[in-house]
């Protein structure tokens, strides 16, 4: 049996002409919610429009932005999207190609995010007065999130490298539906009666939707009232969730709420031995002080000890003593020539040493020493003494010389 065969090409190519044959395709409107919104380095923006009841991917080229978007468009927004819809042949699939986006309201979805954070942050539940300090040297860390996902393998590997020793305990929580603010809320509640140093809540990035969990009234209150500090990661840099506002620490993706959870253990490991190291020598250096200090004090004792101070006066008595006996002696010798010099003299002046070289000592009758004839008159009597006795005279005559 004959039958035609096409090409994947082929058949892409068939139905794009069928979209741009169809006039409603070529140019339409379309009302919705934005989701998934993704601003690209090439100035492209990707996104899905979506109501309650189906989605379709849109894309608004560069070029097209000056003149057809005038607002900073992100999930939530409620827009009007005018365009055409059109095959990416590559993969085969349709999108809308938008020409011109309009502002038209705010989504359901982020109008209930909005009023809940308000409500919440009247409560004061967002207050920094509530906001518990991160330890500083964390070693048992709890993580609530998928266990599949990957920001649980970002945290575990981030963690790692800065603290091998750091223990990871993880709730698998579901993240994502239903179910999943009920078993977030269970999460936190299970760790934070474990007495962990910190808790990180979180999940990778995702739409509005994706997200939602961490925007239930639930799980604010069970981070609000636990009392282990707990860092939110949830989403990426530019996704807010209610669990940021309530959070002790918002981290902007689970890479860095690992980094805040953990300290460097090579930079603490230093820092303990700088400070041993600082402190051993503080020690050597006080014990070295104490040590010559002691030594100082015993020298002093050994100086200020009775027996030694009797020894050295008694030192002092035996210097004092024999200087003294110096001093006794040499006047004593001073002494004994002065006299032997006064002896001498006195010898020279004795009268009977005199008397004995054959000289004579003459007196009158009252017993004077007569040594002028002036002191005489013709028949006064005198005694001349000599050697061997004394000669009785009368002056009979004075002969003046």
């Amino acid at each position: 049996m004959n039958k035609n065969v096409y090409s994947v090409s082929e058949v892409n190519t068939y139905i794009e002409r069928m979209f741009k044959d169809d006039f409603m395709l070529g140019n339409l409107s379309l009302s919705g919610e934005v989701s998934n919104c993704k601003y690209n380095h090439t100035g492209h923006i990707y996104f899905t429009l979506k109501d309650d009841g189906a989605a379709i991917s849109c894309v608004m080229f560069a070029g097209k932005r000056a003149k057809g978007l005038k607002f900073q468009m992100k999930d939530g927004d409620q827009i009007v999207v005018t365009g055409y819809v059109g095959v990416y042949k590559p993969y085969g699939t349709y999108q809308v190609y938008a020409n011109e986006i309009e502002l038209a309201g705010v989504g359901d979805l982020f109008a209930k995010f909005e009023a809940l954070k308000a409500e919440l942050e009247e409560t004061g539940m967002f207050d920094a007065m509530y906001k518990k300090p991160l330890p500083t040297h964390a070693m048992k860390i709890g993580v609530v999130t998928a266990p599949t996902g990957a920001a649980v393998h970002d945290i575990i590997r981030v963690s790692k490298s800065r603290n091998p020793y750091v223990q990871i305990v993880l709730y698998p929580a579901q993240v994502q539906g239903e179910a999943a603010a009920p078993s977030i809320v269970a999460g936190i509640q299970c760790l934070d009666e474990m007495g962990l140093d910190v808790i990180i809540v979180g999940r990778g990035g995702g739409s509005i939707e994706d997200l939602w969990a961490f925007n239930e009234e639930i799980v604010a209150k069970a981070i609000f009232h636990a009392t282990t500090p707990i860092i939110s990661a949830v989403g990426h840099e530019t996704d807010f969730t209610i669990a940021d506002f309530v959070a002790d620490r918002r981290a902007a993706t689970p890479s860095q709420a690992a980094e805040y959870a953990n300290f460097v253990y090579t930079d603490f490991a230093n820092e303990i031995n700088r400070c041993s190291d600082r402190l051993n020598r503080a020690l050597d250096y006080r014990l070295e002080s104490y040590s010559e200090r002691l030594n100082n004090l015993k020298l002093r004792l050994q100086l200020l000890r009775p027996e030694n101070k009797i020894k050295a006066n008694q030192e002092k008595l035996e210097q004092l003593s024999i200087r003294l006996n110096n001093l006794m002696n040499a006047k004593i010798d001073r002494l004994e020539n002065k006299l032997v010099a006064v002896s001498g003299r006195l010898d020279g002046l004795s009268p009977a040493k005199k008397l004995a070289a054959g000289f004579g000592y003459v007196t009158d009758e009252a017993g004077n020493r007569v040594d002028s004839v002036k002191m005489l008159s013709v028949g006064d009597n005198i005694s001349i003494r000599v050697k061997d006795g004394s000669i009785e005279s009368q002056i009979t005559g004075l002969l003046d010389v």
